[in-house]
């Protein structure tokens, strides 16, 4: 299949491009519309690749022989509503494509004949003619299939020059109709004959004559006099030759008694579909159901529409039962206005009824009927206003489908409801009904509309519809998402337009048999809750019908207009119990990496160190000038025992003095004084030393000049700054192994306010750093005294920076 692409010139201007298929070659297509311009000449600027030329509703009263020679490739010229006189066919004879010719309602009185072979619709209708346009030459045109007549006189003649086209349509837009000659039409070989009368013109000739001309009739402007002949003798005519099984009459105007003999008439034809539209009667009803011939009949349905009363008093019994009674299967009476119906008191053999778009109150429930075979039953747009009646009259029968929408209905909980087993399909659209209405439901009910009515919540004490598969709620107040644990195969779904915020968890559990849900103009709140229903159209893509236009956020507020498939709420932000299952799975597992790094790194140790070098820091910046400037000549004295002296020798001190030799250290051995006892000499070096470094070990403890040390520097010091003693734990001492005499030592210990000589060699870097900070202290003021007693003490044989140690027998 090819692409056509059409391009709309109004007279030269290019108005709109369109595409349509054709099995032509790919091409253009262009339209030309010069329609209601008031021109007097076909226009010579067009295009002459135009294929559609609308020339309608102009003054154009003769057309040139030159007028079409340059558009080749046209197909489609309409010269409708003008004022042609004159045509002549061969006009056309270079617009070898031309297939539809349009000359209607023009003051045409003579037609040139000229065979168009390509030509398949041509309309003549509503012209002057006398007598009909057809020649010898109309014969030859085999394509044609749609041909549009127009005379004053229409003779048997005429019709014979065309008698052997296949037509499939021909129409006759009479002006006016001085004669016919009885049988002329059925000469016609056409599917289709639409005859237009003009006003108060005799149709029954041609009524009669149609019917045996073609299978579809229709006839439009049927009033006046009629003069119809003997009953019995068309009776038989019509049996013998008639054809039409269609029969279709626009714009009846005519007495009572006349439609009643035109229903007589037809009823002993061919004629299955009978269909009167736009109906005007009135007069007296002299002529009723007693009246009519019910026998001998083809009849299967009888539709009357928009059926309008010249007379109020209307005997309803002769009126309304010359229709029930007929034994048809589809009778429709709409837009009639009728207030009542009656039926027959025995079995009627209908199997469709319409009576909408009237004014039937709940009176015509009142009586019992009997239509055992009904299936379908259309009261829309009538007064109805009890649905428990409704039930009741149509118990038994074997209803299908009812269309009860457009009433009154309400429903009271007290009422009972009497459906047949049968009925399959309801439409209660724009009614009164509220919440009650499901608990008077069919229970074999499939589809189920219930749209624009006053439902606010679907009751969960209600019958089990098993068998429902398409429910409408549209324009309704409900709040929630119905769930479905009464609708098991519930597959259509529809509740657009009401109040609903989010849906219920209910909805999503019951429902799994939705595929088709519309729930658009809702005020959504687009909060977690929804978070479900947005991930519904992602999860079962085409299932919500219109998505996503009228899916929009009403709530919250900065939310407010933004589509539903714009908002982004997370799995982690909605599901609290997501959220503290992550939680505890990263505690765990921070839990477990901080675990492995205290096993595998010592964390914890490394912990204190830098604790203990940040505090010391701390210490060191808000130690003040006046502290600094005691009569001190050392940076450290030493305490440890004789089992400890090799580490202090081998590693203390070599990693006290290897940078630049700035750290002082007292040595017992070349400080003290020979007059004075151990205990003065202690105290003498403490009182000279910045600080004191105290290596605490389990030796350490069972010393009793150790622990004489630690309780003189803890006493004596700490008065001055509790920053003076340095704790270096070289060996780990349980609390229970430090005798309880040593209270200050115990108490030491359980603040951990010391440094721990690490294992592993690796950490040693960080030990010394903060051991170094821990004694560094600002001695710009004593420097030269340290330096002079330092020099003395290198003229004795002492090493590079006065040392000197006090060790104390442990043992």
């Amino acid at each position: 299949m090819k692409l056509i692409r059409s391009i709309y010139i109004f007279c030269g201007i290019v108005m709109s491009v369109h595409g349509r298929t054709s099995e032509l070659p790919e091409e253009r297509e262009l339209t030309t519309n010069c329609s209601n311009m008031s021109l007097r000449k076909v226009p010579t600027d067009l295009t002459p690749t135009t294929t559609t030329l609308d020339l309608s509703y102009n003054l154009l009263f003769q057309l040139q022989h030159s007028d079409f020679h340059s558009f080749s490739k046209l197909k489609i010229l309409i010269l409708c509503h003008n004022r042609i006189q004159e045509l002549d066919i061969k006009t056309f004879e270079f617009n070898k494509e031309l297939q539809y010719l349009d000359v209607s309602y023009n003051r045409l009185k003579t037609v040139t004949w000229y065979s168009l072979a390509s030509l398949r619709q041509l309309d003549l209708s509503f012209n002057d003619f006398d007598s009909m346009p057809i020649s010898e030459e109309t014969g030859n045109m085999s394509h044609l299939e749609i041909l549009g007549l127009s005379a004053a006189k229409i003779r048997k003649s005429d019709f014979q020059k065309i008698a052997h086209l296949h037509l499939n349509t021909v129409f006759l837009g009479l002006r006016t109709l001085s004669h016919y000659e009885e049988g002329s039409l059925p000469i016609l070989n056409t599917t289709k004959l639409h005859i237009v009368l003009p006003i108060n013109t005799n149709f029954w000739d041609l009524l009669r004559d149609g019917i045996k001309t073609s299978k579809i009739l229709e006839m439009t402007n049927l009033d006046g006099k009629s003069q119809f002949a003997s009953h019995e003798t068309q009776q038989n005519l019509i049996l013998e030759n008639a054809k039409t099984s269609i029969l279709l009459l626009n714009k009846v105007d005519l007495p009572w008694d006349d439609l009643f003999l035109i229903l007589q008439f037809v009823w002993h034809t061919s004629v299955e579909y009978f269909q009167i539209q736009h109906v005007i009667f009135g007069g007296k009803v002299y002529l009723d159901h007693n009246s009519f011939d019910y026998s001998n009949t083809v009849m299967r349905t009888i539709n009357l529409e928009h059926v309008h009363f010249r007379v109020f008093n209307i005997p309803q019994e002769r009126v309304y039962l010359l229709f029930t009674k007929m034994a048809i299967d589809n009778l429709t009476i709409l837009d009639a206005q009728m207030p009542h119906m009656l039926f027959p008191t025995y079995p009627t053999r209908f199997q469709y009824l319409n009576f909408a778009s009237n004014i039937f109150t709940d009176d015509v429930f009142r009586k019992p009927v009997q239509l055992p075979h009904l299936k379908t039953l259309i009261l829309k747009d009538n007064k109805l206003e009890t649905l428990s009646l409704v039930s009741c009259f149509v118990r038994n029968t074997s209803l299908e489908h009812l269309d009860l929408s457009q009433n009154l209905l309400q429903y009271e909980n007290d009422e009972k409801c009497l459906w047949p087993e049968t009925l399959i399909t309801m439409n209660l659209s724009f009614n009164k009904l509220a919440d009650s209405v499901f608990r008077c439901l069919p229970r074999n009910i499939q589809m189920l509309d219930l749209n624009n009515n006053n439902i606010h919540t679907v009751p969960k004490e209600i019958i089990h519809l098993t068998s429902l598969q398409e429910l409408n709620l549209a324009f309704n107040f409900l709040t929630d998402l119905p769930g479905c644990s009464h609708f098991r195969r519930l597959s259509v779904l529809n509740i657009e337009m009401n109040l609903i915020l989010s849906p219920s968890v209910d909805f999503f559990q019951s429902c799994q048999e939705v595929k088709t849900l519309n729930a658009g103009g809702n005020p959504f709140r687009c909060t977690c809750e929804l978070r479900d229903f947005i991930q519904l159209e992602k999860y079962s893509e085409g299932m919500m019908v219109g998505w996503s236009d009228p899916y929009i956020c009403e709530y919250p507020l900065d939310l407010k207009g933004t589509q539903l498939k714009d908002v982004h709420l997370s799995e982690l932000s909605c599901n609290i119990a997501l959220l503290i299952v992550i939680i505890v799975i990263i505690m765990l597992v921070l839990g477990m990496a901080v675990a492995l790094c205290c096993l595998r790194f010592d964390l914890p140790w490394y912990l204190r160190m830098l604790g203990q070098w940040a505090r010391t820091w701390y210490r060191v910046r808000k130690t003040t000038q006046g502290q600094l400037k005691r009569n001190i000549q050392f940076h450290v004295f030493i305490s440890f025992c004789e089992h400890d002296s090799a580490w202090v020798k081998h590693e203390l001190i070599p990693n006290l003095e290897k940078e630049d030799g700035s750290v002082l250290i007292c040595f017992h051995e070349g400080n003290s004084d020979p007059g004075k006892s151990i205990t003065e000499d202690i105290i003498n070096c403490m009182e000279k030393s910045s600080k004191s470094i105290f290596v605490l070990s389990p030796n350490f403890v069972q010393s009793e000049w150790c622990h004489y040390e630690l309780y003189f520097g803890h006493h004596h010091l700490f008065h001055k700054g509790s920053d003076d003693i340095i704790l270096i734990l070289l060996e780990p001492i349980p609390l229970y192994c430090i005798p309880t005499r040593y209270p200050a030592l115990k108490a030491l210990m359980e603040k951990k306010a010391y440094l721990e000589w690490p294992k592993d060699r690796r950490k040693c870097c960080l030990f010394w750093a903060n051991l170094r900070a821990a004694i560094h202290v600002n001695l710009l003021e004593t420097r030269e005294v340290c330096e002079l007693q330092t020099f003395t003490e290198l003229n004795e044989g002492s090493r590079g920076s006065a040392i000197s140690l006090i060790k104390t027998d442990c043992l």
